[in-house]
Formats: C-alpha cells, sequence, structure tokens
C-alpha cells in the first residue's frame, strides 16, 4: 500500500535556503519574503569619484588661497628684513602700527565707504529688478539681467577713465551742465560712491532677482483676498521673506566694493584715505622704506573682515533658500 507524501509548508528559513526552480517559485509568492538589499556599491563609487574630481578644485584653492594667507599671516607677526631686530623674529608691532594714526583712519574710510554704497546699492537695485522680473516683455528682462552682468564686472581702469571724461573737472557732462559753479568734485568721496554705484546697481540686481522669481502669485492673491493694498503685501509678505536674501545681498556688495582697489586708485589716488591704497603705499615704499610686512597686516586685517562677510551671508543664503526653494 502506497501512501501519499504529506505537504510539508514553506516557511521563510525554507525559502531563504532552498535552491532550484521550486525554491524561486516559492520566494515569489510567499507574503513573508523580504526585499533584496539596496546595493550601495555603486554609490560608495559615485561618492569616490566625486571627491576624486574635486582634487584639482582643492588644490588650487590649497596654491591660489591657503599658501598666500599663511604667507600673511606669518609675516604679520614677524619682523621684516630691514628691521634692526633682525628679520623673522616674532612681533606684534605690525598689527598695532595697522589700527592706529593713518591706518586706522584708511580701515574706517574703507568701511564706511563699502557700508554706504552697499545701502545704496540695496535700496536702488530692489526696485529695478522688481520691474524687471513684473515686466510682461522678455526680451527686457534679458537685456537687462545681461546688461547688468557685463556691468558688474566693468571697473578698474577703463571704470575710471570713463567717469573722468564724462564727469571729472573737463568732463563732457560737467562743462554742459557747469557742475563745478555747484562744487562739484568727482575726485572725493561722494564722487567716488557714485562711480562704485555704476558696478553694485547691477550686481544686486543679479543678486536680488532669483529671489524675487521665488515669490510664488498664491501669497498676493491670498494678500489681496484680505484686502491687503500693495504696500501691505511688500510690508507683512514680501519684505520678512525677502529680508535674509536683502541682507546676504548687502553683504555681498559690502565685500565687493570694500575689495576695490584699481578704480580708486586711479581716480582719487590719496585724497580719500582706503585700506587698499595704503596697502599698495607701504609696498612700494611711498610713505617709509621697509613696510612691507605693515602692508602684510594691514592685508591681515581686510581678511579678518572679509571672514566676517562671509559668516554673516553663508547663513542668509542658506535660509533665503529655504523659504524660496
Amino acid at each position: 500500500m502506497t501512501t501519499a507524501p504529506t505537504p510539508v509548508p514553506t516557511t521563510p528559513a525554507a525559502t531563504a535556503t532552498g535552491g532550484g526552480a521550486g525554491a524561486a517559485a516559492t520566494a515569489t509568492t510567499s507574503p513573508t519574503t523580504t526585499a533584496p538589499a539596496p546595493r550601495r556599491r555603486p554609490l560608495a563609487r559615485l561618492g569616490g569619484a566625486s571627491w576624486l574630481a574635486a582634487v584639482p578644485l582643492l588644490l588650487f584653492f590649497l596654491i591660489g588661497f591657503g599658501l598666500p594667507t599663511v604667507a600673511i599671516v606669518i609675516g604679520a607677526f614677524t619682523t621684516s628684513g630691514d628691521a634692526e631686530t633682525g628679520a623673522g623674529q616674532f612681533t606684534l608691532d605690525n598689527l598695532t602700527a595697522s589700527v592706529q594714526g593713518a591706518y586706522r583712519t584708511a580701515m574706517l574710510s574703507s568701511l564706511k565707504l563699502s557700508a554706504l554704497t552697499a545701502l545704496l546699492a540695496t535700496v536702488l537695485g530692489l526696485p529695478l529688478a522688481q520691474a524687471v522680473v513684473t515686466s510682461r516683455h522678455g526680451w527686457l528682462r534679458q537685456a537687462v539681467l545681461t546688461a547688468s552682468g557685463v556691468l558688474a564686472n566693468f571697473g578698474g581702469l577703463p571704470l575710471a577713465f570713463a567717469f573722468v571724461a564724462t564727469l571729472g573737472n573737463a568732463g563732457e557732462i560737467t562743462k554742459l551742465l557747469h557742475l563745478t559753479d555747484h562744487g562739484w568734485s568727482l575726485y572725493s568721496f561722494t564722487g567716488l560712491v557714485i562711480v562704485y554705484l555704476y558696478f553694485l546697481v547691477p550686481l544686486m540686481v543679479l543678486t536680488i532677482t532669483p529671489a524675487l522669481d521665488g515669490l510664488r502669485t498664491q501669497w498676493r492673491e491670498a494678500a489681496q483676498n484680505n484686502r491687503a493694498t500693495t504696500l501691505q503685501y511688500w510690508l507683512h509678505v514680501a519684505l520678512p521673506i525677502l529680508l535674509p536674501s536683502l541682507l546676504g545681498g548687502f553683504v555681498l556688495l559690502f565685500g565687493s566694493a570694500f575689495a576695490a582697489y584699481a578704480t580708486a586708485a586711479a581716480m582719487v589716488g590719496a585724497t580719500v584715505p582706503l585700506v587698499s591704497r595704503s596697502i599698495a603705499d607701504a609696498l612700494s615704499g611711498n610713505v617709509l622704506v621697509g613696510q612691507g610686512n605693515l602692508a602684510l597686516a594691514l592685508s591681515l586685517n581686510m581678511i579678518v573682515v572679509a571672514v566676517l562677510v562671509m559668516a554673516v551671508y553663508l547663513p542668509l543664503q542658506r535660509r533665503s533658500a529655504r523659504w524660496l526653494s
């Protein structure tokens, strides 16, 4: 007498350890079968490849920025080769002298010029960018943004020559409007502010336009449905959202104006004291010979200001991106 075999229930353990076609069929029909683990090796290889691709950039940053910064720091805390006590000895005299007398005046003047021009460029650039964003003509937006990209990078000697030829003592506009009779002088602090606005306002337009594009139309419609005026919408909705971007743009413009050198050096010379001009004078020995390490100390002060600017700018950019993304 032959008895039929008793069926054995399939378990996950049996499915995992079994082989052949029957095991495969059981694995596909069993409700308790676990999904295969995700493959991580390709992602790991991709991450390694990305780091490998970033090595040239890191080397460039190290050579172009890291080594000069180390040299500046070492030179700012050591004596120069012309010192009577010998070169290379540790000293704080360079840093002490860099924040006193004429050098302190130059630093304060640079900070004042940078803050004022950045504030004016922020105030002027916001409505201009808003007019471009809300324009119905696409060609106007493209033309303004293209011109802003060109003007934001137009500086140095060409910019100084252009303003001297138009608003200088013998400039065309100066003679046409008789500006000298009203006390106008391009070679002054006020003239330098106007020249800096020439490239800072376009830079602000480029900086704030993506943030204005991030303002959603639903927010304006919701404000209008609640009977809010345009002024109330901007005061209570748009400006609070744009505030991190505006502050970030202000900080960026401040850093750009603070680091500018060629335009001011070619146009006003030593009429307006600036720390960048003081560094050039110390390096060239126009005031005293052997002040190279003092120039490095002044450069270190500028690096500290730049680091503070970036420390403020990066968190503001992340916060604005969180709202407008």
